[in-house]
């Protein structure tokens, strides 16, 4: 395990997050009886399942082949958020003449102290996802490689585990998409991209989805000159286009080179070493030797090697088959997470894995089509959205109002120098019910929970517009946006009724 590229370079702090994620050392328990909850793979979906079914008395077998804490702890969230913190303050120092203040020696980028400083922070996290805790819930934890042997039984490490229910939650990984060349090349994904130690001096990043533009941004502002390169036209091709745009000019002025709507992509060794990228974007041929390549879409469901064909539990090439209440075509085996989901986000993980203990063990009938799921992209600005987009209503005959405030004139976006970006909310229309809403501009993912917690509950846009928000704040646009139905509401013949109430009350 110590070889895995996660634990590369294998330091003192990679040492720690090895031990609580997959110890060396850990002995398997032996398993006695029934379990009421057999949980394979310990991502953020298992390990949800496997703590809360826990929690409630359940007596709980969880499996891991791998790392606990899956891909957000050790290849994902976690150290992707770290190198994003350190690309924004060598930003903010670049950018500190705005403000009046002077930096004589300019940003000085230490890349090496950056990764180990993610490093050392990913395994102070980790212990939230140990083998240790989870064994201390009275969680019998098994490392190795778990299948289905039956539709009541599982196998791992030799040991057969008896369950009545069952939940797989074996996540998806990393799959490159059929690239001309890319066979011929080393190339990087999100399993090995942490485990860098020297910064590309160039660097190519294929995919411009949240994955590609976050390191695209980060490593621009870390040092590296990058060059990223989307099939489709701009970055973050499913988002709001006008949200998508502010961020792309955002990663110009980084520095990043936007080869969009990439056509004839080949891939090649370069002469002296590397990779040579040769692409068409735009009318313009393109042909760059890079030193590192990093390729940032494709994903692939874990379904290998769980003995799903042999009990019959259905999967395609996207994932295991669910119904709304995350039941597989085995009634007792439930998924959750991205080995079934659409939206492979941590969060929706965790609430599908939370629907997975209602229904499995208490008969619940929690539908998953009844989460509101918010996502976000952490580039700078953030894009976060909830709900449906204008395409989506426009596509489903769906009639919608929609309401934009620009942080332009939100104020303290404008003392804070940050401007650029806006919140914009989708009603059906003729009434106030939130429908969707994307937010770009700081701290987006954040203000956009504001924006779920109103759907989740019903409440309508009016009401945010009645609810006192501190000011100056930037979360204040979101309040304005309410502002802007609720004048709607003002109509020429409202309007002319309250003008005559107030000429006939100066009397």
């Amino acid at each position: 395990m110590s070889e895995l590229p996660q634990f590369q370079p294998l330091d003192e702090h990679n040492r720690k997050l090895q031990s609580n994620v997959h110890p060396p050392d850990w002995v398997n328990p032996t398993p006695e009886g029934n379990y009421n909850m057999v949980v394979i793979g310990a991502g953020a979906a298992g390990l949800v399942t496997a703590a809360g079914a826990a929690g409630v008395g359940a007596k709980v077998a969880l499996i891991e082949r791998e790392l606990l804490g899956g891909d957000c702890l050790n290849v994902g969230c976690v150290p992707s958020k770290a190198i994003i913190a350190a690309g924004k303050r060598a930003a903010q120092i670049r950018d500190a003449e705005d403000f009046g203040i002077s930096v004589p020696e300019g940003v000085n980028i230490d890349f090496g102290r950056v990764m180990e400083r993610m490093r050392k922070l990913r395994a102070d996290i980790s212990p939230h996802d140990s083998a240790e805790r989870f064994r201390d819930l009275g969680i019998d934890v098994f490392l190795g490689g778990g299948k289905f042997t039956s539709k009541n039984t599982a196998e791992v490490g030799g040991q057969t585990l008896h369950f009545k229910k069952a939940c797989i939650a074996t996540g998806a990984r990393a799959s490159a998409p059929p690239i001309p060349g890319l066979d011929t090349v080393d190339y990087l994904n999100n399993e090995t991209l942490f485990s860098l130690t020297e910064i590309p001096k160039r660097f190519g990043i294929i995919g411009a989805g949240p994955i590609g533009v976050e390191m695209a941004q980060s490593f621009a502002r870390l040092g590296s000159e990058v060059f990223l390169v989307e099939a489709a036209e701009g970055v973050l091709p499913r988002e709001d286009p006008d949200a998508a745009k502010i961020v792309g000019e955002s990663l110009k002025r980084d520095g990043v080179n936007i080869l969009c709507c990439g056509k004839e992509l080949q891939l090649s060794p370069g002469e002296s070493g590397g990779v040579r990228l040769r692409v068409d974007s735009n009318g313009n041929s393109y042909d760059e030797t890079v030193d590192q390549l990093l390729v940032a879409v494709g994903r692939a469901p874990n379904v290998e090697n769980l003995g799903l064909e042999e009990i019959g539990v259905e999967f395609t090439a996207k994932g295991v088959v669910v119904n709304d209440k995350q039941q597989t075509s085995v009634k007792n085996i439930y998924a959750a997470g991205d080995i079934c989901s659409p939206y492979q986000f941590t969060h929706a993980a965790d609430f599908m894995a939370r629907n997975v203990i209602r229904n499995a063990l208490f008969g619940g009938r929690a539908k998953t089509s009844s989460l509101i799921i918010p996502w976000a992209t952490y580039s700078e600005p953030e894009v976060a959205h909830v709900g449906i987009y204008a395409r989506e209503a426009e596509e489903n005959g769906v009639e919608i109002d929609t309401f934009t405030q620009e942080f332009s004139g939100v104020d303290r976006a404008i003392l804070a120098g940050e401007t650029e970006g806006f919140v914009r909310v989708h009603v059906k229309k003729g009434g106030d019910q939130i429908l969707g809403a994307t937010v770009v501009g700081p701290n987006a993912g954040d203000m956009i929970g504001e924006i779920t917690l109103a759907m989740t509950n019903g409440i309508g846009l009016g009401k945010i517009a009645s609810t006192i928000h501190p000011y100056p704040t930037i979360g204040e646009a979101v309040r304005k946006v309410g502002d802007l139905y609720n004048r709607t509401r003002l109509t020429p013949k409202v309007a002319s009724a309250m003008k005559k109430w107030l000429k006939f009350s100066r009397r």
